[in-house]
């Protein structure tokens, strides 16, 4: 005896059809309907999804940016433009001393966006200077003379100070042109800036197409020790 169900006229035509073709076709009509209505057809639908990829590219991952001043020279000159790495510090990542970033300085420097390198995070002991005119980050001396601008110093004001949890503490590298962390001590905030306030690390110089490269992390901070009660 055949014990295998055998589904009844009736159920095989309450079976629901194949409709995978249908709603392709239904899809690929409705894309066609709006480029119809579009000036340039499908021309402006490709351009418009270009943009949309670009605005939420630019307000997540990367942002260009164009350096205005001379503060950050030798490394970068004015008119450079660089990419900003907007994903450095997602995800529990921390700036780290050496980093080139750019942050909102309203409030803290002035109105606008700025960039500085890091030379002091959250708990760091930072003097300027030693015996040989270099800074101490938590009693290590560090030697800057690989980025900072040709014939300047560390910096011709002196300072002392305990970088607050949460904040850094920012110079630019042309030292003797760069209105920095040192010229807003007296200031609220005491010249730091809150790590909330980086919008990203500076990773590429992109144009002028002849100064094309990679802004690496300098070597002169690796020795720096741990601040005093940090975890790593």
């Amino acid at each position: 005896m055949d014990t295998e169900a055998q589904p009844a006229e009736r159920d095989r035509s309450s079976r629901p059809e194949d409709t995978r073709g249908t709603e392709g076709r239904s899809r690929f009509a409705l894309v066609s309907r709006i480029t119809d209505r579009l000036p340039g057809g499908w021309l402006s639908l490709t351009v418009f999804v270009c943009l949309v990829f670009l605005l939420v590219l630019n307000a997540f991952v990367v942002q260009p940016f164009q350096i205005p001043s001379g503060s950050m020279e030798q490394g970068l000159r004015i008119g450079d433009r660089v990419l900003v790495n907007k994903l450095a510090y997602r995800f529990g990542a921390q700036p780290r001393r050496g980093d080139v970033v750019v942050f909102d300085g309203t409030g803290y420097f002035g109105d606008g966006d700025y960039v500085k390198r890091v030379v002091g995070v959250g708990g760091d002991h930072v003097v300027c200077c030693d015996k040989e005119g270099r800074i101490q980050v938590n009693g290590r001396s560090v030697d800057e003379t690989a980025f900072l601008y040709p014939g300047d110093g560390p910096s011709a004001v002196p300072f002392d100070v305990a970088v607050p949890d949460g904040t850094l503490f920012l110079l630019g590298d042309h030292r003797s042109d760069s209105r920095d962390s040192r010229d807003h001590l007296g200031s609220p905030g005491g010249g730091m800036v809150p790590v909330g306030e980086v919008i990203g690390r500076a990773d590429w110089i992109v144009w002028p197409s002849g100064r094309l490269s990679h802004l690496k992390r300098p070597a002169a901070y690796a020795r720096v020790p741990a601040a005093e009660g940090a975890h790593g």
